[in-house]
């Protein structure tokens, strides 16, 4: 590494004070560590100095301001090992992920990326920089990854999200008994935790994505309701089932749901009356 700021010769430089003009509006106060280093920064910038000095220097800034665009953009180089240490400190800066991605591309090599953002995702499983930069760089035993993350947490939004991600965002399609496997996965994580929501959007975005129907959880929804689980995904997935049905003719389904939809409005899900008396509408509207 290169040496510290404060051991570089500076005497060649005469620094740059900030200028905000004769009458500031409202003058920042800055720390005279920060202003001093922007000072040689501004200097060395006009005479578009390319040292290692310049290099410290911007680290030097970053550590007292991760969230300067400039310095950021001036600081490339190879700095993989100096950016973990300020992801460590900032994990949730965007500016420091962004800034790894624009190092590891022009690296050309992100052997490291899927290890650092699990490293990261370990302390905070639900840091969304982290999952986001984790999406440019993964595929290989992904899925495995993520499971562990759910087991680990299964009301883990942000790993139910990427475990979607990582299959239909594969090159390579999945195939329809994959499919109904991942189905069969969400179902029972769903039966672990029937209110948890997130299972739920889960297994209705792969059945949307596979040539299965929503039908497939009809038997879940019932017994869970017949158990005394009362869950308002399960209860709300039947009035999907049965508004499906109802369009096709089923007078039987139509009433069915317009029933669930009375008791999801008035005892199981009453924070959300107004949006199923509204779905009980749309299902008695049904010719």
């Amino acid at each position: 590494r290169a040496m510290p700021f404060e051991n570089y010769d500076w005497s060649d430089v005469v620094p740059i004070e900030q200028d905000d003009g004769p009458d500031p509006l409202a003058q920042i106060a800055y720390d005279p560590e920060y202003s001093k280093a922007m000072g040689y920064f501004r200097a060395l910038s006009q005479k578009n100095e390319h040292s290692e000095r310049a290099l410290t220097l911007t680290e030097k800034i970053i550590e007292h301001n991760p969230a300067h665009y400039t310095i950021w953009y001036v600081h490339l180089n190879e700095e993989l090992d100096f950016i973990q240490k300020q992801v460590e400190q900032n994990p949730k800066n965007y500016q420091l992920w962004h800034h790894r991605q624009v190092i590891v591309e022009k690296l050309k090599d992100c052997s490291l990326e899927l290890s650092f953002t699990e490293e990261v995702l370990n302390d905070d499983s639900k840091n969304y920089h982290a999952w986001t930069y984790r999406t440019f760089n993964l595929w290989d035993n992904e899925l495995t990854f993520v499971e562990k993350l759910i087991e680990k947490d299964i009301r883990n939004n942000s790993a139910w999200n990427q475990r979607y991600f990582a299959i239909f965002h594969n090159p390579t399609k999945p195939s329809e008994e994959f499919l109904w496997e991942e189905v069969q996965y969400g179902i029972s994580k769903i039966k672990l935790a029937p209110n948890n929501i997130s299972p739920w959007n889960y297994v209705k975005g792969v059945i949307a994505k596979s040539k299965l129907k929503l039908d497939v959880l009809e038997e879940l929804c019932k017994s869970l309701y017949q158990q005394g689980i009362i869950s308002p995904h399960a209860l709300g997935c039947l009035v999907d089932i049965y508004e499906d049905r109802a369009k096709c003719g089923s007078i039987n389904e139509k009433e069915l749901g317009i029933q669930t939809c009375v008791l999801l409005a008035e005892q199981h899900d009453i924070i959300r009356q107004k949006y199923w008396n509204y779905r009980k509408h749309v299902l008695a509207s049904i010719a």
